[in-house]
């Protein structure tokens, strides 16, 4: 009896898989919208909190709303300039308009309905969802592709274990980088596209985007045409796919130049889509097309003919701009000082275990699903060249880790194919295959939650270990640990909403401050700020930094240059500790044990809440009737 029930029961499940499997097959890219907007609205509840006190968190961020707002209030589409960053002159933001839209568009909208303030606090929190769409469509792509059919449904929900990756596309978090990760996927998609016209647009146009964008993930845009390339060279018909792709990344990179180039883009700089780029891609584009269409026999012939072209466009570039070779244009001084506190520009080896760990855990979960299919289409030439690929692009992007550990998101997304085609073939055999079979995929299944769920478990697993073999941390730690609670305590005081808008009491003016609090009190209050976090911002970073390490008087002089009323610093803000710990007699260290210069007047703000922050008034003179160059 129990046996017989357990077979009805098994005959009934499969009989529902495979009814689903059907609709699945057939309406997925409906159902991977449905889940979508299932997964939005989780995110949108869950953060609400977040939402309401507009969390900005990152620096590029708050910059980002400010340039949507500037844009709304009038300032032109093709001056990215940000005037309120060591103004007068304001400073230059290498970005483009291309992400701005989505966001104005949805505050545009929600401020048809609700005030400003909650109309762009919901356009925030949604915008950085729309990419997460374009995202999990790309994988849902490349899942039917590599698995078959229903190959999408596990490659869609996969993000959601990416977590460092799934970061990017949340509320909030409006910057431009979840739109080039979800493009580096469509671009994958077409690369691998069995329909060869549509694959080479696709890979073209989400790559010309990408760039158009930012230029952060050329590198793996790169790899995307040479692999498209070396298809060329080894498989006859594979033209079909590079002509298109050349012609339409050339021409997409020219129109998007026009499009949306900021006028400071229209010179010969590096770091942005310019005359540099579409001179380079426009050569690269002909000589693809001049292969294309070339009639070349045999994959020798093919490949010296590809080495030639690329050697002449490698040589074109560096002839004409050598310096864009760097991937940061900015001066060893400045490198030294600033770039080389940055924590995502340090590679993997220079992170804390329980940072690697959980991010490793899906590239490596990526790997042993890589090796198993490489071997599973070891007989089917299609397949295996495009497992192939997919695999060179993980790897790829694994192995960037130990340069920057900016590549971590990168890493997760282009390891989840993979992930979830193993997770795809052992779900298929728990429910279809032997009692042997069962059991063996049950325990990968459960190997793969486990990879899954490394992110949020990890650091309560190594707490669980230590208090069980009593390794906890020694008692000369506890002074540390605190030092280190008091940091993170203060790097989110410090930024808050209701903190920094009591700085709305003073008069509109220029505060001196650390160089990733200026795009917080930009995006917070009616002030100005020095600098923010950005290369071409290089030299007014460096003054900064020079006048905290300095002495006293230096940074006086250092203020006045740079026309600032006030000054602001927060007491154990990430950035201090550098300036403490460089520079132990330096001005900011002076100014942390409380030794103040008498041209520093305390402010005080009328609030019923403990500051996190100070705030002073520079006098530059000693009668301090002229109390700063914004003052006039």
């Amino acid at each position: 009896m129990t046996l017989h029930s357990g077979e009805t029961l098994r005959a009934r499940a499969c009989r529902l898989a495979a009814l689903l499997s059907v609709h699945g097959a057939r309406h997925w890219k409906w159902l991977t919208f449905l889940l979508w907007i299932i997964v939005a609205v989780t995110f949108v509840a869950t953060r609400w909190p977040a939402v309401h006190w507009l969390v900005l968190s990152d620096t590029d961020d708050n910059i980002r709303y400010v340039q949507v707002k500037d844009w709304l209030a009038g300032q032109g589409w093709y001056d990215l300039r940000q005037y309120r960053l060591d103004p007068p002159g304001g400073a230059d933001i290498h970005w483009s308009r291309i992400v701005d839209i989505p966001l104005a568009g949805l505050i545009l909208f929600f401020r048809a309905f609700v005030d400003q303030g909650l109309a762009d606090r919901l356009a925030c929190a949604i915008a950085p969802l729309l990419p997460l769409l374009l995202l999990m469509l790309s994988l849902g792509f490349i899942g039917r592709r590599l698995a078959g059919p229903n190959g999408w449904a596990l490659a869609v929900l996969a993000p959601l274990a990416a977590q460092m990756g799934l970061g990017m596309y949340a509320p909030m978090r409006i910057d431009h980088h979840g739109w080039q990760l979800a493009l580096a996927l469509t671009m994958l998609a077409g690369v691998i596209d069995a329909n060869r016209l549509r694959g080479g647009v696709m890979a073209g146009v989400s790559s010309a985007l990408s760039i158009a964008i930012g230029m952060e993930m050329i590198v793996y845009l790169a790899a995307g045409g040479g692999l498209i390339a070396l298809r060329w060279v080894f498989r006859p018909g594979a033209e079909r796919r590079m002509l298109p792709y050349a012609l339409s990344l050339a021409g997409a990179t020219s129109l998007f130049y026009l499009l949306f180039a900021s006028y400071a883009n229209r010179a010969m700089v590096c770091d942005a889509l310019s005359p540099v780029w579409v001179a380079v891609f426009g050569a690269a584009g002909a000589g693809m097309v001049i292969l294309s269409l070339a009639p070349l026999r045999g994959w020798p012939v093919r490949l010296a003919a590809g080495a030639v072209v690329g050697g002449a466009v490698a040589l074109f570039f560096w002839m004409n701009w050598p310096q864009c070779l760097r991937p940061y244009q900015i001066s060893p001084e400045l490198e030294r000082l600033w770039l080389a506190n940055i924590r995502e520009a340090k590679p993997i080896t220079a992170q804390a275990q329980s940072l690697v760990v959980p991010l490793l855990a899906i590239p490596a979960a990526g790997l042993v699903g890589l090796l198993w299919a490489l071997w599973d289409s070891r007989r089917d030439a299609e397949r295996l060249w495009a497992w192939a690929t997919v695999g060179l692009m993980m790897l790829f992007s694994t192995a960037l880790l130990f340069w920057q550990l900016r590549a971590g998101p990168a890493a997760q997304l282009l390891a989840i194919p993979p992930a979830a085609w193993a997770a795809h073939r052992l779900v298929a055999a728990v429910l279809t295959g032997s009692r042997r079979a069962r059991i063996a995929a049950g325990t990968g299944v459960a190997l793969l939650g486990l990879i899954a769920f490394a992110y949020p478990l990890y650091p309560q697993a190594v707490t669980l270990w230590q208090e069980a073999t009593g390794s906890k941390p020694r008692p000369w730690r506890p002074s540390a640990i605190a030092r280190n609670d008091a940091i993170k305590k203060a790097n989110g005081r410090c930024r808050t909403l209701p903190a920094l808008e009591q700085l709305d009491q003073l008069p509109a003016a220029t505060i001196f401050t650390m160089v990733d609090l200026g795009p917080r009190i930009l995006a917070t209050t009616h002030h100005s700020a020095l600098a923010g976090p950005y290369h071409r911002n290089g030299a007014t970073i460096l003054d900064i930094h020079h006048a905290f390490d300095g002495p006293a008087s230096g940074f006086r002089a250092i203020a006045a240059k740079h026309h600032a009323t006030y000054l602001l610093v927060c007491p154990n803000f990430p950035e201090g500790t550098i300036y403490q710990a460089r520079s132990p007699r330096g001005f900011y260290a002076d100014l942390m044990r409380g030794e103040r210069p008498d041209w520093l007047v305390p402010v005080a703000l009328k609030t019923g809440m403990t500051m996190p922050y100070q705030v002073y008034r520079i006098l530059y003179s000693p009668s301090g009737e002229k109390e700063g160059p914004q003052q006039r």
